[in-house]
């Protein structure tokens, strides 16, 4: 099969109708009628059977029809390369980050980053650590964001901006001026845990294993941003990173960090030896003010 007659059974697929197929792929009906029948002529078997004026798949198309699918999610990368070098564009920064980064840091940081580099497309996604590791190691991503060193071999960790592990509460449930709460005063109190294996969680849970009586904990979650929302239900108090914090803090709820402190670092997850460009120093440069900013507010009162 030629990538031609491919791109008319995808079509033909799509639309029904070889009048809709031809409009689609900008050719004339008699072009997709002689395409498609060549096709069935190499494979040795009809591809499509007139049904109430459509044009119904027959049992051996649906049976290819997953892998045309397949080679047409495969094709995209090539398509877009070739658009942009038809245009001369610049190849897209690839950024990846964390959930609890993907609220405000990533999306404001490369904001500014496109009034820099307005030529520059930006691809951006979110994902858990070893997702972002495994997109770097394929080359799939230039960048990732996140709250966890990996400690590849293959990964450069770069440590951008420190902050604390934050309590979340309703509005008014801290005293006012309150400038951190200890992890003593939650015995007994109702928290809302974090679900997985996020190395924060389990070395708070170390933590909380040890106050009597033990904090009631009665809902799990998979994101800080699912245990803020189940903070504003009401469902309890929680112990979140400082980036989830400040958003939370700025929509009314109360917020300070624990003492003892218990720190939390902003990492930039690069290849080791992996090429760089003036558009990732760039997004690195802006991800660390714009994280010194959103931290300035640690210990300000909640």
């Amino acid at each position: 099969m030629r990538l031609r007659h491919i791109e008319v059974i995808q079509a033909i697929l799509q639309t029904g109708h070889l009048g809709t197929a031809a409009e689609w792929l900008q050719l004339s009906v008699g072009e997709v009628d002689a395409t498609l029948k060549d096709a069935e002529l190499q494979l040795g078997f009809m591809l499509f059977a007139s049904v109430r004026g459509r044009l119904q798949a027959t049992h051996e198309t649906l049976q290819l029809q997953a892998h045309i699918v397949q080679l047409y999610e495969a094709l995209e990368p090539l398509q877009r390369l070739a658009g942009r070098l038809k245009h001369h564009h610049a190849a897209p920064l690839r950024a990846l980050c964390t959930p609890p980064l993907a609220n405000q840091l990533l999306p404001q940081s490369i904001a500014m980053l496109r009034r820099r580099f307005q030529d520059t497309p930006c691809n951006l996604s979110s994902q858990p650590t070893r997702e972002i590791v495994r997109s770097l190691l394929l080359h799939e991503a230039d960048v990732g964001l996140s709250l966890h060193d990996p400690q590849h071999p293959q990964i450069q960790s770069t440590p951008l901006a420190q902050g604390k592990l934050q309590l979340l509460a309703p509005h008014g449930w801290l005293k006012p001026k309150q400038k951190y709460i200890a992890l003593q005063d939650l015995a007994g109190q109702s928290l809302i845990g974090l679900e997985g294996h996020d190395p924060l969680s389990r070395l708070l849970d170390a933590k909380l294993q040890a106050l009597r009586p033990l904090p009631v904990v009665q809902t799990r979650v998979q994101t800080y941003q699912m245990m803020r929302s189940m903070v504003e239900a009401g469902e309890g108090l929680a112990i979140v990173d400082p980036f989830t914090a400040s958003g939370a803090r700025e929509a009314g709820l109360d917020a300070c960090p624990v003492s003892p402190p218990i720190m939390v670092s902003l990492y930039a997850l690069t290849l080791k030896d992996g090429a760089t460009s003036p558009a990732l120093n760039a997004l690195l440069e802006i991800v660390t003010q714009k994280a010194e900013s959103l931290l300035g507010g640690d210990t300000n009162p909640s």
